[in-house]
């Protein structure tokens, strides 16, 4: 599984304004969903190299970070549909896709890119 993750964990700065505020807020809530997630598989992965779940299957997680890409974007640019836009997003995307399968093709199928411990707990 290819996760894309487009949301900041982190921010240097401390919002202030009610705008950038509720921004973070569902940044917030966002990341606590997705590392929900990936404490489960964690979990389950573990459990499974442990033995503890006979004839399960293991799944191999790849998580492509953008985070450096969409940290500089205002909240406000979830709600940008125009076509430039996009576009820009899509030019973005392929490029960071390109650079992470230079640097992880040949963990596909075999193994996880991502140490999901200490990424997510």
């Amino acid at each position: 599984m290819i996760v894309v993750d487009p949301t900041p964990t982190e921010r240097p700065e401390v919002p202030k304004s009610a705008r950038a505020i509720m921004d973070r807020i569902n940044e917030i809530s966002f990341n606590s969903s997705l590392i929900r997630e990936m404490r489960a598989i964690a979990f389950i992965t573990q459990n499974i190299a442990e033995g503890r779940m006979a004839g399960a299957k293991r799944m191999f997680i790849h998580v492509i970070e953008v985070e450096e890409i969409t940290k500089n974007f205002p909240g406000s640019s979830k709600m940008n549909g125009t076509w430039r836009f996009l576009m820009h997003l899509f030019e973005l995307g392929r490029m960071k896709a390109d650079q992470w399968l230079i640097e992880n093709f040949d963990a596909l199928g075999s193994r996880s890119s991502v140490d999901l411990r200490a990424k997510y707990l």
